[in-house]
């Protein structure tokens, strides 16, 4: 397993996370199992937006001997009263939610409180009218909850919240799907979308990402915008080498399931090839790069998608990009301007011609 630290927090969290959205559905000592080996596999990142209230105890029991190694995304507004899942916006019912899923945690601490799922404006609204922020607040001065975290599809949305509260973590929906506009949760344009991965990079804010496989349609070579079914380590690869991208929660509910997810730390490069995206970029997207590193291998051995990203993270003023840039073996300045990465990208960057541009503007 590979790690990635939070710049905000400190916190050492696992490339691969778990999302709960499956897990009760299952028996609870094959839950159990399950837990267990992701635990072991190095997984140490949990989301509780949970299918059903059956996952609290089946978490309690598989981990209550590793407590302090693990990570916890709680929800604030996900209501488990009926049993399955549910949303309230209504304080009592929150308060009363968060209580039962730490007792049945057997915890008295969260990781990371999630201001759960805001997709209009009007739900930040009611949220803090109804004294739920000012609850998670609270209970951050008492230390039950340690960092804040916020959930949303929306870029507008997100850049709002993140405008009025201090957030250490963002639950963001990232797929190629969604970010070209295509699937049931593609909110944004493609622009607005990337504005959110570079203002978290630029803030240090991480993002743990939910529906890495667009709900299963970019597994599914009849449903993909894309008209190739994409494998699950292609689907987290991308979502991966998005900016400030800390973990990828996919949601298991068997053994077999979590070794597939585990196995994505021992896949070649050319099994996490994503660039077949290229094939249904839209317009605004041409000419872009995506960090796919199709074009590789270069030559002259520069790592080209890592080259861009410091280079778009530096224009939209991440602090930090420079010096990253400057801890490359290679860079901009080693281009030999074969044109072997012109001819091999997906997406027509003419990336020669880029790599000068980004040598003037690294190193004058």
């Amino acid at each position: 397993m590979r790690y990635r630290i939070n710049r905000r927090t400190g916190d050492r969290i696992s490339e691969i996370g778990l999302g709960s959205a499956y897990m009760p559905e299952v028996p609870l000592d094959r839950a159990i199992a399950a837990l267990r080996r992701a635990y072991e596999g190095g997984i140490n990142y949990y989301d509780l937006a949970a299918g059903s209230g059956k996952a609290f105890p089946m978490y309690g029991q598989a981990f209550s001997d590793v407590r302090e190694r693990i990570f916890y995304q709680i929800h604030f507004g996900a209501d488990y009263s009926g049993g399955a899942y549910g949303w309230s916006l209504d304080l009592d019912t929150v308060k009363r939610s968060v209580d039962k899923q730490l007792q049945e945690l057997g915890t008295d601490y969260i990781d990371y409180g999630f201001i759960h799922c805001q997709d209009e404006t009007a739900d930040w609204e009611t949220y803090q009218k109804n004294g739920i922020y000012d609850y998670i607040l609270s209970l951050k001065r008492q230390g039950v909850v340690r960092h804040l975290g916020l959930s949303s599809h929306t870029p507008g949305v997100i850049g709002r919240i993140m405008d009025d509260a201090p957030i250490d973590m963002l639950m963001f929906s990232v797929n190629p799907a969604y970010d070209y506009g295509q699937g049931e949760y593609a909110y944004g344009e493609s622009e607005e979308r990337a504005q959110v991965y570079r203002r978290c990079e630029r803030e240090g804010v991480g993002i743990s990402v939910m529906k890495p496989f667009s709900g299963g349609q970019l597994l599914d070579a009849a449903r993909s915008p894309f008209h190739q079914a994409l494998t699950i380590h292609q689907c987290i690869r991308y979502a991966l080498d998005r900016p400030a991208v800390l973990t990828v929660l996919p949601g298991a509910q068997s053994m077999e399931e979590v070794e597939a997810l585990l196995a994505y730390c021992d896949q070649p490069e050319d099994a996490l090839d994503y660039s077949v995206v290229g094939s249904f970029a839209p317009p605004q997207a041409s000419g872009k790069c995506v960090y796919c590193n199709h074009c590789r291998p270069c030559p002259a051995g520069i790592d080209i998608g890592l080259v861009n990203k410091y280079y778009d993270l530096a224009l939209s003023g991440d602090p930090l990009a420079l010096e990253h840039y400057r801890t490359l073996e290679k860079n901009a300045s080693d281009c030999i301007s074969c044109g072997h990465c012109d001819s091999r990208c997906p997406f027509s960057v003419h990336q020669s011609q880029r790599m000068e541009e980004i040598r003037r503007y690294f190193e004058g």
